[in-house]
């Protein structure tokens, strides 16, 4: 291989805007062995964005991830400037200045009598329009975008965004530099957003909006989205993290696009930012900060008042789960494990043994993997009554159905729960869509009744939402939240409205990326890497949906759909279709991919 081919293909790459992705990028850059020139209108950012890198490397340095010799020659490899002029002999430039054509626009035109006629331009936004740019430039051809995530060298995403006028020569040469920088490059086509934050803001927005309108506390939101489907950060944390100002100008793009009302920012968007209140950048968001810069929350005046101060609730020692599937199982063995008495009911005897026959296979697979000791294991058993009737219920403290998601089947157990328990006995259904008062109003006493939905696996996952109707006893909520600790589990409240926190904010999310993928935007496999990689997301939205079961999902989005009337929560066409054929996910082997049969 000749000299000239074994080098790398962007040597030199200038970076305009030095804020914290500037920084970032310019960090990336340096220490993989290419000549950084940072070009900032401010002295300050430059010295900044100096001073970051030489903290950055000194830190590696100390876990012996470079040397000394290999520090000073990535510090060699970074120069600053104020001026644009410094681009001159760039082979790339990124321009990451704040979300505004004007004053992109004016970098560009600035770039374009700068730089040479072969060096590739590239634009960070996640808001704006790449066409829009590259049309004013006077080489449109070489005009792509390269968005990449925050924190830039921790973040393996860069979304390489080409339009109509792009090159694919310029395309193909950024997407092997994302790769040499370790790096995921992922190729998609110019729309606000693109798709990891084109399919994150409106979620985001669903969040802002939920807590502007008093569903619950800031704090119980970004709980449910943590808990119950394994986030890093809560929505109105990372709002903050982000910037409120940013996320505002980024969901205007994006409705300004799409006129998705979805997206339309809500209300608290723009107060928040009006008042300069942009999140951890200004020290107040959402929440408010130890100090303008700091990740440090402390309390305010909308900090939650310690639980104790609910009030007493009933006392517990008996529960009564009905239902023989494996959430029902599951939340059986939640409650024998921690101490309670449990009648497991089904709708016959030996549908309850074999219930209490999984939790048993369950409770020994925690005994090989050293969670539980075989004492335990025999212990919690041993609480477990299996029962083929809900006559077993009769003295029961509280009752927990854990039925089919059906109303009608709901509603015939709660009548009978309603003549076989107790005076005083809470009774708790496990729903996850419908509306828990319809259940409550076939009883004679709808103020004992209260949603408390936990998660699948019920054993491991952390959440339960606790769902009070308007007529929910406080004594009742109160019951449920103490018992949530008890059995180790975190409670948020949210009121009986379709969907709760969790259900409410993930299915329009899965629903929008469905939707990229019948507008052919992106692939299946492009959409999970984007959000594994730049979201943080445990699983991808099609995996995800895949082992929730497309008929489930569709049923969600067909409630959240009817509740709240938005045209935008309207079931994707091709979720119908996958359901009508057949294809229900990892349960059937196949769903939006094929799965191998067991």
């Amino acid at each position: 291989m000749d000299r000239q081919s074994s080098q790398p293909t962007q040597q030199t790459i200038a970076v305009v805007g030095l804020g914290t992705m500037g920084t970032g990028i310019a960090e990336v850059l340096a220490r993989a062995g290419r000549e950084v020139i940072g070009i900032d209108i401010s002295e300050t950012a430059a010295r900044r964005a100096s001073a970051s890198l030489a903290a950055a490397t000194a830190r590696s340095v100390a876990r012996e991830r470079l040397t000394e010799q290999e520090r000073a020659d990535v510090l060699a490899r970074f120069r600053t400037f104020t001026d644009l002029a410094a681009a001159a002999e760039a082979d790339l430039v990124i321009e990451v200045v704040p979300e505004s054509y004007e004053v992109k626009q004016q970098v560009f035109r600035e770039l374009d009598a700068v730089v040479r006629p072969d060096t590739i331009l590239a634009t960070g936004t996640n808001a704006l329009s790449v066409t829009r740019l590259a049309a004013e430039s006077q080489r449109p051809e070489r005009v792509l975008g390269l968005h990449f995530f925050n924190p830039v060298p921790a973040m393996k995403l860069v979304e390489v965004v080409s339009c109509v006028l792009t090159a694919p020569t310029a395309v193909e040469s950024v997407t092997e530099l994302a790769r040499e920088l370790g790096k995921e490059p992922v190729a998609v086509g110019d729309r606000p957003g693109f798709v990891a934050d084109g399919l994150l803001f409106g979620y985001l927005n669903q969040a802002a909006a939920m807590y502007e309108a008093k569903y619950a506390s800031r704090e119980d939101i970004d709980a449910a989205m943590r808990l119950g489907c394994g986030l890093p950060m809560g929505p109105l944390a990372l709002l903050d993290l982000i910037g409120v100002d940013t996320a505002r100008t980024v969901l205007e793009a994006m409705y300004a696009s799409s006129g998705d009302r979805l997206h339309a920012p809500a209300p608290i968007l723009g107060q928040l930012a009006e008042a300069g209140l942009a999140g951890q950048k200004s020290g107040r968001g959402f929440y408010t900060y130890e100090a303008p810069g700091s990740s440090v929350i402390v309390r305010d005046l909308q900090t939650p008042l310690d639980g104790s101060l609910l009030g007493a609730g009933r006392p517990v020692s008996s529960v009564g789960v009905a239902g023989s599937g494996t959430m029902a199982s599951g939340i059986a063995q939640v409650f024998a494990q921690s101490g309670f008495d449990v009648v497991l009911a089904a709708r016959s005897q030996e549908k309850a043994e074999a219930a209490k026959a999984a939790i048993g296979k369950s409770l020994g697979r925690a005994v090989s993997k050293g969670r539980l000791t075989q004492e335990a294991a025999d212990e919690t058993l041993g609480r477990i009554t299996p029962a083929g009737s809900l006559d077993a219920f009769s003295e029961v403290d509280l009752a927990v159905e854990a039925v089919a998601e059906d109303l009608a089947v709901k509603q015939e157990l709660f009548a009978a729960l309603d003549k076989v328990c107790k005076p005083g006995a809470v009774l708790a259904t496990t729903t996850s869509s419908l509306p828990v008062i319809a259940v409550a109003r076939v009883t004679s006493r709808p103020q004992d009744v209260i949603g408390m939905h936990f998660f699948n696996p019920a054993p491991a996952m952390k959440l339960v939402e606790v769902v009070r109707t308007v007529l929910t006893a406080d004594d009742v909520h109160a019951t449920v939240r103490e018992i949530c600790v008890k059995v180790r589990k975190h409670p948020v409240d949210c009121g009986d409205r379709a969907g709760f926190i969790v259900n409410a904010l993930l299915f329009p999310y899965l629903n929008n990326a469905i939707k990229m993928v019948e507008e052919h935007y992106a692939s299946l496999d492009q959409i999970d890497a984007a959000m594994k990689l730049g979201g943080g997301y445990p699983m991808g939205p099609f995996e995800l949906l895949d082992v929730v079961g497309l008929d489930v999902s569709l049923a969600i989005e067909k409630v959240l759909h009817k509740e709240f009337r938005d045209p935008g929560l309207a079931p994707s066409p091709l979720l119908e279709h996958l359901v009508a054929a057949g294809c229900l996910g990892r349960k059937t082997g196949r769903g939006f991919r094929e799965y191998a049969r067991r």
